[in-house]
Formats: structure tokens, C-alpha cells, sequence
């Protein structure tokens, strides 16, 4: 029963928590407005951005209102913007750095030239912080700063603490970090079954040196941002350019790297074996010079562990100090060649267990040109991450634990009765930006997300078996077999989803509506003694045959194999936005979202016994409760409003608020 509890209630955690899933903004835009020398605008110009590394152009026709806008760009640059006019004298603009998920206001002053005889005017623009038009809080940390930031995990956590609302795992601004949302290129990359606030693949998903920018959000005004209560982070992946790029790195840290005192006192245990070496490249790079575009990442770092310290005894006197069980070696292998000669089963070794922490890692990127309108991007990255463990302590069924762990003092096991833990992503996304015409574009993003975190085994299919010291007085002596709670044990998590964002410019206004929609999958999949237990009074009694004290076996109700407790749903989102510049110095965002959220009831199983009880609400009208149906959701309608002044009309001072 308090099995079937926790289940129920880490499955309405994957309902409650898990669905903040939807894919982010994964690129950048630059608008403005072009006048003459009296302030007049200037219809028909021509901008054209071209991002330097690459090649990238980008194109915009200014409108009546002196008004262009680009959407869809490469994120970062640098970039060089040419605004031209017939009759008018041509204004360049270099060093335009683009941030991730924003808009980069970038205004020109054409001067006359009737005779277009005059030189290009050249301006080394010097970026304004506000040039940039964001609304809600958030913090954009380019790859610059990424590697100039010191950190001993090189994880993702540590980055995000550049914000001023994280510096906690992925607890932003103080709220349970599971209710944080992480994506890369717009993928789901989060623990969205809810048992832990930790990243899927052990915590590190993908190297930080495979990123090019992220934004850490709160409060964003934009209606494309969405399903986080606490934060947002939103990461790209880097780019190959027109120049080959590669790095190789070796990162080492060891104990001998810390300090073990303080104020002259030394710590205890400060100088512990505690060492880590990652080793990595990346390679980027042109397939087509200005077209077609690749970057790669391979990283593996390895942790050496000791997952189980103690050691079987010679003369089965214990040692603590020195980590000798009173299991004796005689024991030990009495017991292993037992079960070799009689079942043919292999115990694995009691002197040499596994124990080595893992992570490989590997990511690789294509981005093409398509033509002036068109930008794929596809990428693909695969996680696997490893650790081993000792089997449970001392839980078990049927009967009273021991006091006594199963390594430790009193007891040893065998090294085919240790656990690994598995942590596996793998996530695709395919990002293409189309411009459709001169005030319309499209923006088609698709990605899937398969995360796993599955404990594996060295065993063979066998009972998990303890055997007690024979004295009457439950204390533990032995263990071996397939570890008793890592049969079927797994939590699976499948996401996909697909956006469409359609972008209109007419006047001062610049109108987003989109389309999004996801699947997810997320289930928990567990049986303790799925192999069987049993528990034996003495080593004599399990190699002699005697009857075990204690037997037990889990199966799946009506003949399943794989049982779990499972939730499925689809999420449809319908969303449209204005961005309206009323004044040249003031930018007002507004828009509405509206969420649905469809359960498929498909693994749910009524309950006879239940449905057919009588339960009186408030006003005593009998109702009843199916537990093969998931209860019903309603629309959610998410307004949104933000403003942006420019109070003094030169970038000096900018109030944002919403």
C-alpha cells in the first residue's frame, strides 16, 4: 500500500511539475527606423545584415513608416548592417552583436547625395546595453563570458548563477527548481517526472563548451516564453562559420587542488581522493563556403569511486578501521562456487567492485543556407552518464530488517549484486526561419527528447538472496544475486514537440501569432524483488537446502512484464502578440496565450470497488470517482503585457516593466 501511495504521488508530481516543456526562443532580431537629415522617413531603403563569421544575410525593405525589422537571425555575430537609399548617402554599421531571444534596436541618419558620388559612411558602433529591446527580467551570458566564468563542474547550473535570480542548482528566485524550465535549441532538457530537480544525464546533459549563448528568464512579456513558475533558461548550441575552429581540452581536479585547513586547523577528510578528468574537442568549420556550415562536440570525463569499501576478513574478525567485514573469505567463496556448481550462476567478485563515474558526451550541428530566405538548423546530441552503487542497505519484504547494512561491519556482498545508474539523452531539433516576404516570416521548430534514467546490472537473472550470521539475532551476514529493487527500474521520458511562429510588420506594429503543440510521455517503472528474495537463517542452512525464513515475489498484475505508472498528454498552445512603437521611445508588448492540457487515459485502469462507492459533495448529490480517467483540464489564458521607454530618447536611461 505505501508503495502504491508513492506511486500515485510521484505520478501527479510528473502531472504537476513535468509539464513545463515547451520549446523556447532560439534566435534573435534586429529592428529599427530609418530617417533623412530632417527626421523624414525613408521608404524603400534597403538594409542588409550580414553576419561576419559566416556569411549570413539577412535583408529588410523599410516600410512607410521608416520602419524595418529582421526576424529569425543567427544569435550573437558579430554583425555589419548596411542601410542604402537611392539619393541618399549609404550608412554601415559594424560590431552589431546580436543577444539570444531579443531584439536589437539599431536606427539610421541618411544624409543626401544626389550625385552618389559619396563614400559609404562607416560606424563603428559601440553597443548601447540598451540597444537591446528587452521587457522582462532576464540575463543573457554569451560564450565569452562562459569561458572567461571559473567553475569546478563545468556544469550548466554554474553559469546560470551569472543571474541574479539563480545560484542554486536550477532554483531560481527561490522556487523548488523543478518547476525551472532548460531547453537547448528549443529541446526539453528537464527532470520532468519530478522526482529530483537534478538535469537529466546525470546532471549534465551537454558540455558548456557545445554552447554558444543562454538566457536565464523570470518574468518574460513574450507569449513564446512560457511554462516555468520559478525560471527559464534558454541555450543554443554553437555554429560552424567560414573559419576552421577547433579546440581540445583536458580538465583535472584533485583533492591535493583544495584547502584542508582553516585558520591552521586542518579539516578532516579535506584531502580524501576526490579526482575528475574530462577530456573533449570541438571542430567547427564551412562544408560550403557562406552555405553549409558544421560544428562538433566530443567530450568523456571519468571519476574514479569506491562505491563499496569493505572486504571479506580472513579470519572473519571484523575490523572497522580497516573495513573488515566479519564475513569471512572462506564464506564468501564457499558460497559463490554453491550457486556456480549448483545454478550456474556467477556471483561476481568480493574483493574488486565496480565503481568508476562516467559521462561521454556528444553533439554535432549542421547550418544551411538555404538561400537569402532560408536558414536550417539541425542538431543532434546524445548523453550517457554512469555510476555505481551498492546494493539497498536493509530494506526488504516479508519479514524485519536487519540493524546491519549488507556491506558493512557485519556483512559483505558480491560485486554482481551491485547497481549502476544509467542517465541517457538523446535529443534532436530542426529550427527553420523563412522570410516570406518583405513584412512576413515564419519561424518552424521541431524537436524531440527521449531522457532515461535506467539502472543496470552485471547479473544475470537471479533471486536476490541474504543470508544471515546464524546467531537468532537478525543481523546480516551475506547478500548475493540480482540486486533486489533494480529489476525493471527505470523512469522513461519522451517529449516532442512542433511551433510554428508566423511574424507580420505593417506600420509601427510587429504582430506575432504561433501555434505550438507537445507530447510527453513520463513513466516510473518498478518492482522490488522483481527477480525474487529470499532470506536464510545461516550460510549452512541456504548451501545445505534448508527452507528460507523469508520469501518473496513481485509480478505484474494481470501478466504484465513491465509494469509502471505511466502519464501521457498532449498540450496545445494558441498564441498572438503586438509589439507596438507608439513613439519612437517607447515599445509596448501585449498579447494572450491559451494553453489546453489533454490527458490520454490509456493507462489508467478503473476501479470497480471504488466506482461503485457513493460520495456526497456539498449540496449531498451522490457522485462517483473513475480511476481509470484522469481529471479534466480547463483552457489557461495567460495575458501579457510590457513596455520599454527610453526616457531621454539617446539609450542613456531605459525603464522596462509589465
Amino acid at each position: 500500500m505505501v508503495q502504491l501511495l508513492k506511486k500515485g504521488f510521484a505520478t501527479l508530481v510528473a502531472v504537476l511539475v513535468g509539464i513545463t516543456a515547451f520549446a523556447q526562443v532560439t534566435t534573435s532580431s534586429l529592428n529599427g527606423k530609418v530617417t533623412d537629415a530632417n527626421g523624414a522617413p525613408v521608404p524603400g531603403a534597403a538594409v542588409v545584415a550580414v553576419h561576419t563569421p559566416s556569411g549570413t544575410q539577412y535583408y529588410a525593405v523599410v516600410n512607410a513608416e521608416g520602419r524595418y525589422a529582421i526576424n529569425g537571425m543567427r544569435s550573437g555575430g558579430p554583425y555589419k548592417v548596411e542601410v542604402s537609399c537611392l539619393g541618399y548617402q549609404t550608412v554601415t554599421f559594424t560590431d552589431v552583436t546580436l543577444q539570444l531571444a531579443e531584439s536589437y534596436s539599431l536606427n539610421a541618419w541618411l544624409k543626401d547625395d544626389s550625385q552618389m558620388l559619396s563614400e559609404a559612411v562607416v560606424v563603428s558602433s559601440a553597443n548601447s546595453k540598451f540597444s537591446v529591446e528587452k521587457t522582462g527580467a532576464a540575463t543573457n551570458i554569451n560564450k565569452s563570458q562562459i569561458e572567461a566564468l571559473p567553475t569546478v563542474s563545468r556544469s550548466i547550473t554554474d553559469v546560470t548563477r551569472l543571474s541574479p535570480y539563480g545560484g542554486n542548482g536550477m532554483s531560481f528566485a527561490g522556487t523548488d527548481g523543478r518547476t525551472a524550465n532548460f531547453t537547448v535549441d528549443g529541446a526539453n532538457f528537464n527532470n520532468n517526472f519530478g522526482l529530483s530537480e537534478k538535469l537529466p544525464g546525470g546532471g549534465s546533459p551537454i558540455s558548456i563548451d557545445a554552447i554558444e549563448e543562454l538566457q536565464v528568464v523570470i518574468s518574460p512579456y513574450d507569449v513564446r516564453q512560457t511554462d516555468f513558475i520559478g525560471g527559464g533558461v534558454n541555450a543554443i548550441t554553437k555554429s560552424g562559420t567560414n573559419t576552421f575552429r577547433g579546440s581540445a581540452y583536458v580538465y583535472h581536479r584533485n583533492e591535493n587542488m583544495r584547502g584542508n585547513a582553516v585558520d591552521g586547523t586542518e579539516i578532516a577528510g579535506a584531502r580524501d581522493k576526490d579526482r575528475n578528468t574530462t577530456y573533449g574537442f570541438t571542430l567547427g568549420g564551412p562544408i560550403i563556403k557562406n552555405k553549409l556550415f558544421f560544428f562538433v562536440n566530443a567530450e568523456y570525463s571519468q571519476t574514479p569511486s569506491v562505491a563499496v569499501r569493505w572486504r571479506a576478513s580472513e579470519n572473519g574478525v571484523g575490523n572497522a578501521s580497516k573495513y573488515l567485514s566479519y564475513a569471512s573469505v572462506a564464506d564468501m567463496e564457499k558460497v559463490s562456487n554453491h550457486v556456480k556448481d549448483k545454478y550456474g550462476y556467477d556471483t561476481g567478485s568480493f574483493t574488486d567492485f565496480p565503481s568508476d563515474e562516467s559521462n561521454a558526451k556528444i553533439l554535432a550541428r549542421l547550418d544551411w543556407n538555404i538561400n537569402d530566405a532560408n536558414h536550417l538548423a539541425v542538431r543532434y546530441n546524445y548523453t550517457n552518464n554512469t555510476s555505481w552503487f551498492g546494493p539497498n542497505a536493509s530494506s526488504m519484504d516479508g519479514g524485519t530488517r536487519s540493524a546491519y547494512g549488507r556491506t558493512s561491519l557485519y556483512s559483505m556482498a558480491f560485486a554482481n549484486s551491485m547497481y549502476s545508474m544509467n542517465n541517457l539523452v538523446h535529443s534532436v531539433s530542426v529550427d527553420l526561419n523563412s522570410r516570406i516576404s518583405d513584412n512576413l516570416s515564419n519561424q518552424f521548430l521541431a524537436t524531440f527528447s527521449k531522457l532515461d534514467d535506467v539502472r543496470g546490472t552485471n547479473s544475470s537473472e537471479f533471486p536476490f538472496i541474504d543470508i544471515q550470521d546464524g546467531t537468532g539475532t537478525n543481523t546480516q551476514y551475506m547478500s548475493l544475486g540480482y540486486e533486489l529493487f533494480t529489476w525493471n527500474n527505470a523512469v522513461h521520458n519522451t517529449i516532442a514537440n512542433i511551433k510554428d511562429d508566423l511574424t507580420y510588420y505593417v506600420g509601427s506594429h510587429k504582430i506575432t501569432a504561433g501555434l505550438s503543440y507537445e507530447y510527453q510521455m513520463a513513466d516510473n517503472a518498478y518492482m522490488r524483488n522483481g527477480t525474487g528474495y529470499y532470506r536464510y537463517s545461516s550460510v549452512d542452512d541456504f548451501v545445505n537446502g534448508a527452507a528460507p525464513e523469508v520469501v518473496c515475489l513481485t509480478y505484474g498484475y494481470d501478466g504484465e512484464k513491465n509494469p509502471a505508472a505511466r502519464v501521457q498528454f498532449s498540450k496545445v498552445g494558441l498564441y498572438a502578440q503586438d509589439d507596438w512603437n507608439p513613439t519612437e521611445n517607447f515599445k509596448l508588448t501585449y498579447g494572450l496565450r491559451l494553453d489546453g492540457l489533454f490527458f490520454n487515459n490509456s493507462d489508467l485502469m478503473t476501479n470497480n470497488a471504488i466506482l461503485g462507492l457513493d460520495y456526497y459533495d456539498s449540496d449531498n448529490n451522490v457522485r462517483h470517482i473513475d480511476t481509470g480517467k484522469w481529471p479534466s483540464a480547463g483552457i489557461t489564458v495567460s495575458p501579457r503585457v510590457g513596455f520599454k521607454w527610453d526616457v531621454f530618447n539617446d539609450k542613456s536611461l531605459t525603464l522596462r516593466g509589465g
